[in-house]
């Protein structure tokens, strides 16, 4: 097999481990009962909850699946090929919902998954340097850090969905800058174990996914999943292959009439990932508020059982 080929399967089987660790965390974040609970606060007792481990290490062997791939591969490509994770999320969420999907999703689902294989092949993405130098990521520290820092502290004084929106697209703009950040990590690996663990983008790459949980975590907890989901499941590939171009010099190889075509498909997986990512959010909140209602019943019942 050749390198790409090995990419995109390595990429999908991340996609797939996403999807699955995803639907388990975004369940045990609305678990916790605390509302006033902070970020540290709200991480540490989700490391109580079973299922919330179970979806960590589906994360886990996701992020090592994203670094093999990227080892293989471009940025673009995998970022492209990891929004299927939407895809593969959508008849999980059904079954463990008990509901049967809407043809609305499938028509969705299908658009999304034409338009990432019209970016895989007719962009063809080419990969560029293997690493960047410091004084490159000191420029994008500059640029993205306040932008981030702004985004918590609106997101701080307005409270609600749109602090959901900002929080998670600080995760994702997190788990943007770890992928491109995993790739310079895995390229040390030719000079061996002690070359990567003195490489300064290793520290940076732990930061930034453990930056990435927690703010995803407070997300889901600020407001409801319809804004919180797909703003993360937007910006994380974007600022990512903005990254993967601007840091790592990576390119399109396409003609004119191809980059039109790109253009259109890079709209149209917006869009799906918009709605599927919102589908997502109401099924999950749905399903939350039927419980709590379940066991709001259940707590009222008692005293008159009471003798």
């Amino acid at each position: 097999m050749a390198k790409t080929e090995i990419s995109a399967l390595l990429a999908l089987s991340s996609a797939l481990c996403i999807a699955m660790g995803d639907v388990l965390q975004q369940r045990a974040a609305h678990r916790i009962a605390d509302r006033s609970v902070g970020h540290i606060g709200l991480f540490l007792s989700l490391l109580g909850n079973q299922r919330w481990w179970y979806g960590a290490l589906l994360l886990a062997t996701s992020i090592a699946l994203q670094a093999a791939a990227l080892g293989q591969g471009s940025v673009l490509l995998v970022q492209a090929l990891l929004t299927l994770s939407l895809l593969f999320a959508l008849p999980l969420n059904a079954r463990l919902s008990h509901r049967t999907i809407s043809s609305g999703e499938w028509i969705w689902a299908s658009l999304l998954t034409a338009a990432v294989i019209v970016v895989v092949v007719v962009g063809s993405p080419q990969a560029g340097r293997s690493s960047a130098s410091l004084h490159t990521w000191a420029a994008v520290a500059i640029v993205l850090g306040p932008l981030l820092v702004a985004c918590v502290v609106a997101g701080e004084i307005r409270g609600g969905a749109v602090a959901a929106v900002l929080f998670a697209f600080v995760s994702g703009s997190l788990w943007g800058v770890f992928a491109v950040l995993t790739k310079e990590v895995v390229a040390r690996l030719g000079g061996g174990w002690s070359a990567v663990m003195q490489s300064p983008e290793l520290y940076a790459c732990v930061l930034a996914a453990v930056g990435g949980v927690v703010w995803s975590q407070s997300a889901f907890r600020a407001g409801p999943l319809t804004a919180s989901l797909p703003a993360l499941q937007m910006s994380q590939p974007v600022v990512a292959v903005v990254l993967g171009v601007v840091v790592l010099g990576e390119t399109l190889n396409t003609s004119r009439a191809g980059m039109i075509a790109l253009e259109a498909a890079v709209v149209v997986m917006a869009a799906a990932v918009f709605q599927l990512a919102r589908v997502d959010a109401l099924t999950t909140r749905d399903r939350v508020r039927r419980k709590l209602r379940g066991v709001g019943k259940q707590r009222a019942l008692r005293p008159s059982q009471t003798p």
